[in-house]
């Protein structure tokens, strides 16, 4: 089952993005006292009484005169509110009910969503006592809290986790889940239509674990592939009034529920930056992955454009060094099927096992190949190695002191751990383990 997703929303200057980055318990989202300084949404997870959930930072909210900015924040606003789980509608107890804040609570309370009322920078007992005032908004009992000192905090994270859903996983009996991600207008939709429609008969549909998602199942080369919480099957027609207006909360959603994610980028545009925290969110949660540039027919080619076009796209993902790129055309049909076979053969490689005997000795002629590190007067000495799980591929390393390990060092050996073994489109962990030599 997919995370709980969280969305933060209020009006500008309120401690939205302070409150973000306590939760998510780093300095992800930049603080300013300059109202409307995040415009954007920003996403992390987080995690209370062994519930994880994602946490969603909204732009600040603005009902005055109507301009491109602050429509663009409420429509982001508007967009983490559909696909949310749980509201935090914050405001300040220092200045009390204003005039957006009541603006803000009309919004709200057109969702159906549980919406907790959460009054922020009340770092004193006089400013907790006044948040009293906030009943006014008609939006239930305020929770006081204070981001900066992390007053209150708990106590508003108890009554998260009571709003989450409660739903059980539906049981999807397929060989492959692919998930179909990336941002609007890139040919998702198309893609989708073309696998489910023309590859081979749909087998069914199934209704997902996420809110209005429903996976499609279909059989290629005697194989059963899902595809998970996709845009383009259920609302044909209607992709850019509503299913493309929540990308990256769904590509959030399905990355969470799938084994493979094609992440499709358009050949015209190229890579953006909304491409790349997409990727990033993939390897974050250590699914296999592969990059389909999409509309490959629209750009004028020469004799070395796809190598030209790869060069590029390796420089700019230096971090997915170990991911397929595949051109393809859902308009034309070509290479579509490309994706389905590379979906399959990255779904093997999650779960493929390294012989134990066979895995030291590779790692054993790693470190006679490049010396390890050292530092406090001692070398670094592998001692034993193992695989220790698969989907994604994970080894332990037992070592003498796995401080000695720099990042440098855990690239080498995961590269050649990847020359020797393969493990193409997906991620791999590396676990090292002080273990005593004797």
């Amino acid at each position: 089952m997919p995370n709980p997703i969280v969305a933060i929303v209020g009006r500008p200057n309120v401690g939205k993005s302070t409150l973000f980055n306590r939760l998510v318990g780093e300095r992800r989202a930049i603080v300013d006292d300059i109202p409307g300084t995040t415009r954007d949404r920003l996403y992390g997870t987080s995690e209370w009484n062994g519930r994880p959930f994602t946490l969603v930072d909204t732009g600040g909210l603005e009902f005055g005169p109507a301009d491109e900015v602050s429509q663009g924040i409420i429509s982001q606003a508007e967009e983490a509110i559909e696909s949310a789980d749980v509201i935090l509608f914050l405001v300040d107890a220092r200045e009390g009910p204003t005039a957006v804040d009541y603006d803000v609570a009309d919004l709200l309370r057109r969702t159906d969503k549980p919406v907790l009322l959460v009054a922020n920078k009340a770092d004193n007992p006089e400013r907790t006592f006044d948040v009293v005032e906030f009943y006014q908004l008609g939006m239930g009992e305020p929770i006081p809290v204070s981001s900066i000192h992390g007053y209150g905090t708990g106590d508003l994270l108890d009554e998260v986790v009571k709003g989450f859903p409660l739903g059980e996983e539906v049981e999807e009996e397929a060989g492959v889940r692919l998930a179909i991600v990336g941002r609007p207008n890139v040919g998702k939709s198309s893609l989708v239509n073309s696998l489910a429609g023309e590859t081979r008969v749909m087998v069914s549909q199934i209704p997902g674990t996420t809110r209005d998602a429903v996976d499609t199942l279909i059989e290629y080369s005697g194989t059963q592939v899902l595809l998970v919480d996709t845009a383009g099957i259920r609302r044909r027609g209607r992709v850019e009034q509503g299913i493309e207006k929540y990308s990256v909360l769904r590509a959030i959603q399905a990355v969470e529920r799938c084994d493979v994610a094609a992440l499709v980028i358009d050949a015209v545009e190229g890579l953006t930056a909304q491409d790349t925290h997409v990727a990033g969110y993939i390897l974050d949660a250590a699914k296999g992955m592969m990059v389909v540039v999409n509309k490959w027919d629209l750009l004028k080619k020469g004799p070395t454009t796809m190598v030209e076009y790869t060069r590029q796209l390796r420089q700019e993902l230096r971090f997915l060094d170990y991911v397929p790129f595949l051109f393809t055309s859902a308009l034309t049909g070509q290479r579509v099927t490309k994706i389905l076979d590379t979906a399959m053969t990255i779904a093997k490689e999650r779960e493929k096992r390294v012989p134990t005997p066979v895995l030291n000795d590779a790692m054993q002629e790693a470190f006679i190949k490049h010396s390890p590190p050292s530092g406090r007067g001692k070398t670094l000495k592998l001692l034993y190695v193992t695989q220790g799980g698969v989907n994604p591929p994970t080894f332990i390393f037992f070592v003498n002191d796995p401080r000695l390990v720099h990042f440098s060092y855990l690239r080498f050996l995961e590269n050649e751990i990847r020359a020797r073994f393969g493990f193409e489109g997906t991620p791999i962990r590396t676990i090292f383990k002080a273990r005593s030599e004797k």
